[in-house]
């Protein structure tokens, strides 16, 4: 889900062991609270973009795993779920959720040119690796951000599943 800009929200309900990872950008933003406010709304916009000039126009964004459509992704041997994070977004923002393809190897060795790459396992494991990242094996709950111009692979063991989140969208990479 994506939550633009000067929106105004609360959270009504959630499942048990709901669990949340919340990326905010400005990593400092006022926070005002609206204890009167009536929610859900009776008017659906979903077309309606939020936000200040600086962060461009954004709308609101839900992504439903089980009618997302697989195509492969930036590294040979994964394919990803779009979000739609990107499209709300114009860009600024891409979050992707990435799995190894059957019978396809994943440990190509590349390096991105962008503001921001966070990974986060959320099923499976992997192995990142990297000349001046070193080596790290990542389970379920395990996070990292990789630094722009910063050599590494992914090396993807069975049922991995993986929350890929950059800045910007069509994160620039060097491959070799």
């Amino acid at each position: 889900m994506l939550q633009p800009p000067e929106i105004r929200h609360r959270v009504l309900e959630s499942s048990p062991g709901l669990e949340v990872i919340e990326i905010g950008c400005p990593a400092m933003h006022e926070t005002y609270a609206d204890h009167a406010m009536t929610l859900p709304t009776p008017l659906l916009r979903p077309d309606r973009r939020f936000g200040a000039q600086v962060f461009g126009r954004q709308r609101f964004a839900r992504h439903m795993a089980a009618s997302a459509i697989w195509s492969p992704w930036r590294l040979d041997g994964f394919e990803a779920r779009d979000t739609g994070i990107a499209a709300a977004t114009g860009g600024l923002a891409g979050v992707r959720v990435v799995r190894p393809v059957v019978g396809r190897s994943g440990a190509e060795s590349v390096s991105h040119q962008g503001e921001f790459q966070f990974l986060f396992a959320l099923k499976g494991a992997l192995v990142l690796e990297g000349p001046e990242l070193g080596r790290h094996h990542m389970n379920a709950g395990d996070c990292c951000v990789i630094p722009a111009g910063a050599a590494h692979s992914i090396a993807a063991e069975p049922g991995l599943e993986l929350l890929d989140v950059t800045l910007p969208a069509d994160l620039p990479l060097t491959r070799g």
